[in-house]
């Protein structure tokens, strides 16, 4: 049997801009990628703890300890600057891997800096 489990996660990050004119995603510090271990170009889920709002989009590397959490496209109708989100992807496990499954949690500031 497989089952979904949490594979990373940057938790309350502080969105740093809004931009309706991109093709899609979210431009995430390329550092708090590496430390969540979610890759460019990956399936993100993102949840909005200011409003409420819930959306699937994938991860853009940004430029490293920038801080920078800017939704794109689409995604910017989901969120706007200042807003507190929570960024996580999944991966699917067996029942062997999830035993020593440990999923890669972030923590931020309000600068979005690791702590």
């Amino acid at each position: 049997m497989q089952r979904q489990f949490l594979g990373g996660k940057i938790h309350r990050a502080t969105v740093t801009d809004a931009c309706i004119d991109y093709e899609g995603s979210i431009t995430i510090d390329s550092r708090l990628l590496d430390g969540a271990g979610i890759l460019s170009g990956e399936k993100v889920l993102i949840v909005n703890l200011t409003n409420g709002a819930r959306l699937e989009s994938y991860a853009l590397a940004g430029t490293p300890g920038s801080g920078e959490i800017c939704l794109n496209g689409g995604a910017a109708k989901y969120g706007k600057k200042g807003d507190l989100v929570i960024i996580m992807t999944f991966v699917v496990l067996n029942d062997e891997e999830v035993c020593k499954h440990h999923p890669k949690i972030v923590h931020v500031n309000g600068l979005n800096q690791s702590i």
